[in-house]
């Protein structure tokens, strides 16, 4: 038997060119670092930086009941887009757990685009496309995938830099709106989305594209002042950013609920799948809480290391830890049970480590407000 071989985006060779340092990620073989993650995070945080993630994942849903069909798909409630419009959501399984995180794309009243986690495409199409059959509605699905790449130009200067390479000026988009380009406006590009949205706890603009103007863009962007920045960057900005990672924070054994997410649970928009188990679990009360942990002293925290009290007796586990560049401190997200006595902010535990214990303080995420 052989493995199956690495996906790879069209901006492969750039990144080889740069001399970025390649891992396998989500089935793709995807650039981790260029110049070093201290770098690349600082590049963000004081400038732009530039992410290749054309690994994600999309679906498109058109028809006259596309709406419908994603409120009957999501957690949150997309009725209250409007055209133009991006959300959060959850999709669940049945139990209430998730299936993923995603985007949802409002194009129009009949035209909607979900972006999902590139591990989770094969899992996302299974899942949709069966509760698309069962509820026969007039909207039909699309894997796009393989039909758009994903730039994410990330911090305080990415919109001076998107217009310094494009010549159009982005910076009237409110947070989380985006606007579908006319063919060839954006650099040629047969098709492209200009969305004000990231990953990173900075401002940003996430750029979908026809694969082959991806390498155009990313020249452009690049020479117009944007740092390339590889996954192990984004990962340290969106843990100091306090989002959640799917397989880390969210799998299908916990919920939104348990994640935090509650905002992105709307029982009242419509039967979507998991809602029934999720009014169940907020009536019963949530059992275990993620919360944010900041290290005092030395000592890195990393994911499966256990959190314990003040009398060392385990109580939770780290889903994500790192050395955050921003604050000189280990950080971390984990699950505790859902009790003041472990979620209070200022709130004394420990994490074990090797055999010892790191002093640590519960802290509300974000552990650093971008721009």
């Amino acid at each position: 038997m052989t493995d199956t071989p690495l996906q790879t985006t069209p901006l492969h060779g750039r990144h080889l060119a740069l001399g970025a340092k390649m891992a396998p990620f989500g089935g793709f073989d995807m650039p981790i670092q260029y110049a070093g993650i201290l770098d690349e995070h600082r590049a963000v945080r004081t400038a732009a930086g530039l992410f290749d993630v054309s690994h994600m994942g999309e679906f498109r849903v058109r028809g006259p009941q596309a709406l419908d069909l994603v409120q009957a798909l999501v957690t949150n409630d997309v009725s209250a887009l409007d055209n133009g419009r991006a959300q959060y959501a959850v999709l669940c399984h049945d139990g209430g757990g998730a299936v993923d995180d995603l985007l949802v794309y409002r194009i129009a009243p009949d035209d909607v685009l979900l972006v999902v986690n590139a591990a989770n495409i094969a899992t996302d199409w299974a899942h949709v496309s069966e509760h698309a059959a069962r509820l026969g509605l007039d909207a039909e699905l699309a894997d796009e995938s393989d039909d758009w790449a994903l730039l994410a130009l990330q911090g305080p200067t990415a919109f001076d830099v998107f217009q310094a390479a494009t010549g159009l000026d982005a910076s009237d988009l409110p947070f989380y709106r985006f606007r579908v380009m006319e063919p060839g406006a954006l650099l040629g590009a047969d098709r492209a989305i200009v969305s004000h949205t990231g990953y990173t706890g900075e401002r940003g603009i996430e750029l979908y594209l026809s694969p082959d103007a991806a390498g155009r863009a990313w020249d452009a962007l690049v020479e117009a002042g944007a740092t390339p920045a590889g996954l192990g960057a984004r990962d340290t900005l969106r843990l100091e950013a306090g989002y959640c990672l799917y397989g880390h924070e969210l799998d299908r054994d916990t919920t939104p609920l348990d994640a935090g997410l509650g905002w992105v649970v709307k029982p009242d928009a419509g039967d979507f799948v998991g809602r029934d188990a999720l009014v169940r679990q907020k009536a019963a009360g949530v059992e275990r809480r993620l919360v944010g942990l900041v290290v005092e002293g030395r000592g890195i925290p990393r994911a499966g290391h256990a959190i314990v009290d003040a009398d060392g007796v385990e109580i939770g586990v780290v889903t994500s830890g790192s050395q955050s560049p921003t604050l000189g401190q280990g950080i971390a997200l984990g699950f505790v049970p859902n009790d003041p006595a472990a979620t209070a902010p200022g709130t004394a535990l420990g994490i074990s480590v090797r055999g010892r214990v790191l002093p640590a303080v519960v802290a509300k995420p974000p552990f650093h407000k971008g721009s």
